[in-house]
């Protein structure tokens, strides 16, 4: 995400070349890609990317995939990713709930945990839990020694500032306001820490997913709250103030119930109440009336709906969704649908985001940092 696809020939640019190699040699698979492919999708000389693969080799992150029959000369030797060359750890801290994922160069997991949190207990114990999952995820069954774990992504409800991974305050739990999240768990995993939003994180990993594919799409995430990740223009939307998303914090009735933000009638406040007591149907009107304000306004392409309420009864989501846009686009005048899907895994999307926050960097796909 956010980045070129064009090489540049300079030596300053190398790690940027290697990265686009990379993530072409990701992209390619299993079944693998020639250089004289590699140069021409890069740009790049032949000459370079000979010397990058090389490198690449060199360091394990690539290996031969065999040799592909060529029209004239000799085959065509083909290289691919090595999956196992590094791994990456997702960290989703929910409310309720810490799931943690090991995830490979490629994205594949290897190993995964679910446990119960409690957010609201004191800042260290929290952080032991979430230490202790890192500590375990990365063991699996070879031996925390055996595997080259590049960092930790760590995914939880917003808002917080990305850059410096401090959290403020939390909807709920207003005693994280402040707390230097990213930085206590590198010293307690002695392991490099990127701290984003859950919404950003899974929001990111299917973007990634899609190759580049997916165009301008908003991932609403309905669990123990309710908010929202953007992809526009091809990078993942933050703001200025790394605030975007806050999408259960809007108003949709002026005299509603209060909600744990402190305001009234939030779309977050109506959606729960509507899931506490059983009614999907309404919980996704509630939700299609928030999806199709933000479609109104920024023109997506699709909408995404995730987390484990929408993972219960996703067909009933979908269908809720899809019929509030389709009807407000209609009164708009608007003909072209757009897509409503569902992620599907519940909340496993958000941890495998989180690893991304680690790995994507490594291919030269930023997510908009």
């Amino acid at each position: 995400m956010n980045r070129s696809n064009s090489g540049a020939n300079l030596p300053t640019l190398r790690s940027h070349n290697a990265a686009l190699v990379l993530d072409l040699l990701r992209a390619a698979g299993e079944r693998g890609i020639s250089r004289l492919e590699l140069a021409e999708r890069t740009g790049l000389t032949p000459q370079a990317v000979s010397k990058i693969t090389a490198r690449l080799r060199a360091e394990g992150l690539a290996a031969g995939a065999g040799q592909r029959a060529s029209t004239g000369g000799k085959p065509r030797t083909v290289l691919r990713l090595v999956p196992d060359a590094g791994y990456a750890v997702g960290l989703h801290l929910d409310r309720d709930e810490l799931t943690v994922v090991l995830v490979d160069l490629s994205g594949a997991v290897a190993a995964s945990r679910t446990a119960p949190l409690d957010l609201g207990a004191p800042a260290d114990e929290v952080l032991a839990a979430a230490a202790d999952a890192v500590t375990e995820v990365r063991g699996g069954d070879q031996g925390p020694g055996e595997r080259q774990v590049l960092g930790v992504g760590v995914a939880v409800p917003g808002p917080l500032d990305h850059r410096d991974g401090v959290l403020h305050r939390v909807t709920g739990f207003p005693q994280w306001d402040g707390y230097p999240l990213r930085d206590a768990l590198a010293v307690r995993t002695g392991l490099p820490v990127v701290v984003d939003k859950d919404t950003n994180a899974a929001a990111l990993g299917l973007a990634l997913r899609a190759a580049g594919d997916g165009g301008d799409f908003a991932y609403l995430h309905l669990g123990t709250g309710l908010g929202a990740g953007l992809v526009l223009g091809g990078a993942l939307h933050r703001g200025a103030r790394t605030a975007a998303g806050e999408f259960g914090h809007q108003t949709v009735q002026l005299d509603g119930p209060v909600c744990g933000c402190g305001g009234r009638g939030c779309i977050e406040a109506l959606c729960l109440a509507a899931v506490a007591r059983e009614d999907a149907a309404e919980a996704a009107r509630v939700l299609g009336t928030g999806a199709a304000n933000l479609v109104g306004l920024l023109d997506i392409d699709r909408v995404v709906l995730g987390g484990r309420t929408v993972a219960a009864d996703p067909d009933v989501y979908v269908r809720g969704v899809r019929a509030v846009i389709d009807e407000r686009a209609g009164l708009g005048g608007i003909d072209a649908p757009v897509p409503v899907t569902a992620a599907g895994g519940g909340d496993r999307p958000v941890a495998e985001g989180a690893a991304q926050l680690i790995l994507a960097p490594l291919f030269g796909r930023a997510g908009g940092a």
